[in-house]
């Protein structure tokens, strides 16, 4: 399979939004203001770095990636409401000085992209939402969503394996490993790759997001009460990707189908949707060239 990585490195920098310590990767800033910016938002448990097989498709374009809070180089401030990463990719708005920009999220990251969007209204030109992570307007009227236990016991993915000897081990340990196995091979490299820091021990390598820090973000996920109220906000055209549907006997454990509500792209002023029915959640690590394409096809005036 050919290697879909950009020919460029990255700017790292690292920015104070909402408060706390952020960490973004830039490319192609020499194109900045020829086309839109691009600016891409990853999902739980993942970081910025994700999208490079994607990025690489995009030609010189100026594209901005984002580590969002507890993953990736970014402060590991807690995620306790899903309110504070749209409030921290507003911070990354500001700090670049976007308009008109396209956002790219997937999962966490589209929600983050859609509350971004409200507070910011200007930002964006186009929003491209993959599976993203808003659910049925009913869950959020439950009770009990701000918890990080299920049935009294810690979410399961707070046990995951934290520590691994090197980026080569890791990447053993999950090539066969379902969702892993599915990935582009470039998105395994990456994930592992920039998925790792030293350990504070000088033993190996753990996670950049914690295991404590995924699972508080899978028990949190229904906090942010007023998202509706963000996507009946959005002026620009919005395109929802989604993918398969879950299973009714579906596990705590199985992330491979879609979050998303189906009936999300009718709420938005200007939605659509795309149905994949044949695809996993994971669709960006998947199907890098196949996001490529929707990013540079979704511009304005198209």
């Amino acid at each position: 399979m050919a290697s879909n990585l950009p020919d460029t490195e990255p700017t790292l920098h690292r920015i104070n939004a909402n408060g706390i310590e952020i960490a973004c990767f830039e490319w192609g800033v020499e194109s900045r203001g020829t086309l839109p910016t691009i600016l891409m938002t990853h999902a739980t448990g993942f970081h910025a770095r994700v999208w490079d097989p994607v990025i690489g498709l995009l030609g010189d374009r100026h594209v901005i990636a984002v580590d969002q809070r507890a993953h990736g180089r970014s402060e590991k401030a807690p995620i306790v409401d899903w309110k504070e990463v749209g409030r921290d990719l507003a911070g990354v708005i500001d700090h670049f000085e976007l308009a008109g920009a396209i956002g790219v999220g997937h999962s966490m990251g589209a929600h983050a992209s859609v509350d971004a969007a409200a507070l910011r209204p200007s930002a964006f030109a186009r929003l491209l939402l993959i599976d993203p992570v808003i659910q049925d307007p009913e869950e959020y009227e439950t009770t009990g969503w701000n918890t990080n236990t299920v049935d009294g016991e810690p979410h399961p993915t707070a046990r995951r394996k934290n520590r691994f000897a090197s980026v080569h081990a890791m990447i053993e340990r999950f090539k066969d490993r379902p969702p892993y196995a599915g990935f582009h091979p470039d998105a395994l490299q990456r994930y592992c790759e920039f998925g790792l820091v030293p350990a504070s021990d000088g033993d190996g390598f753990v996670l950049a997001c914690s295991p404590e820090s995924e699972a508080s973000v899978y028990m949190t996920s229904r906090s942010n009460r007023e998202i509706y109220t963000s996507v009946r906000a959005i002026d620009v055209p919005v395109m929802v990707i989604r993918a398969k549907r879950p299973p009714e006997d579906r596990g705590i454990m199985d992330f491979s189908a879609s979050p998303t509500w189906p009936g999300l792209a009718r709420e938005f002023r200007h939605g659509e949707e795309v149905f994949l029915s044949d695809r996993t959640h994971f669709i960006p690590m998947e199907s890098p060239e196949l996001v490529a394409e929707y990013v540079l096809e979704y511009q304005p005036g198209r």
